[in-house]
């Protein structure tokens, strides 16, 4: 499992902040905490049970009772605000603070940021933004797809055919997200979401042929930036000395970061349409999801036929 590191430039760049600090290093200060704060009884001096790792926004309401203070007075609130080491300071609605305060974000090497966003607006997307990129994440092999609104993952051994099948299911209209490498964060308690790597994004590598670039091939409605992991292809060899689920009246799960996603195990032999398969178990999962199980609907069928001959 990995660690992501989300610098305060990150922030910047991807907020659209305005930075009033750009003589300080932002590429050096690194979030560790997804949530963010308002400082409310810190900017009275109480400071005890802060959490000074996270995002710190003055909005509207804290502006207000600032601007009741007097000069000296703000001056020293915000010197111990500052003097915890808090990684930024954002102002929302546009709001520009005093000059002394951002002369002492420059002393205390604190950027000082400023949002045109309301602060509701502005804390929730820099909360669901964090809670991503700071997410635990692992790498798997595989071929992540959005097959119908649902997100497939396909593994098997390395040239079982992934990548073909992959290929297939964007050639019937469906959408790559990941080849070779999936990306998966554990973005909450339920949801696990799926990303290609920054260097492999939109690439597929077929064998004998090499790398293609499917936005390219096939245009930007075949691709994906990340998909939410729902459901499990594992590819194998076919064993003839094995049994095969035909029923599917059990679910079989694989587990990654703590979450069972759905896993299902289909067998390839010579002359099998792995993209048809694998396009009809992500419709066969909607529908599960929907309420509807067919395998349960033909048990229904068999125990009543069975009870009608009793």
């Amino acid at each position: 499992m990995e660690d992501s590191n989300v610098t305060i430039t990150e922030l910047i760049e991807t907020q659209g902040l305005r930075n009033l600090t750009p003589e300080i290093d932002t590429d050096g200060i690194v979030l560790k905490n997804p949530e963010v704060n308002r400082p409310a009884l810190q900017l009275t001096g109480f400071i005890e049970h802060f959490d000074k790792d996270r995002v710190q926004i003055i909005g509207y309401v804290e502006q207000a009772y600032i601007a009741t203070l007097t000069d000296e007075r703000r001056d020293e609130v915000f010197d111990t605000l500052l003097a915890q080491g808090i990684p930024c300071l954002v102002y929302s609605r546009g709001i520009t603070p005093q000059d002394d305060v951002i002369d002492l974000c420059r002393r205390y090497q604190v950027p000082c940021l400023v949002s045109e966003k309301t602060t509701s607006d502005l804390m929730a997307e820099i909360i669901i933004w964090l809670k991503r990129r700071l997410a635990p994440m692992i790498s798997v092999h595989g071929v992540l797809v959005d097959v119908a609104g649902v997100g497939v993952l396909i593994m098997g051994e390395s040239g079982i055919g992934k990548s073909e099948a992959a290929l297939e299911l964007i050639k019937r209209g469906h959408r790559l997200v990941s080849d070779d490498i999936v990306e998966i964060r554990k973005v909450s308690d339920s949801r696990l979401v799926g990303t290609s790597p920054d260097i492999t994004k939109y690439f597929i590598e077929l064998r004998g042929i090499g790398i293609i670039d499917v936005k390219t091939l096939f245009g930007v409605q075949s691709v994906k930036d990340k998909q939410t992991v729902e459901l499990v292809i594992k590819l194998e060899e076919w064993d003839k000395d094995r049994e095969y689920d035909r029923l599917g009246l059990e679910d079989h799960y694989m587990e990654f970061l703590g979450n069972k996603i759905v896993c299902h195990a289909i067998p390839i032999r010579p002359g099998r349409n792995l993209a048809v398969i694998v396009e009809s178990a992500a419709v066969n999962f909607r529908q599960k999801q929907m309420g509807y199980n067919t395998a349960q609907e033909l048990y229904r069928r068999v125990q009543a036929a069975m009870a009608g001959k009793d």
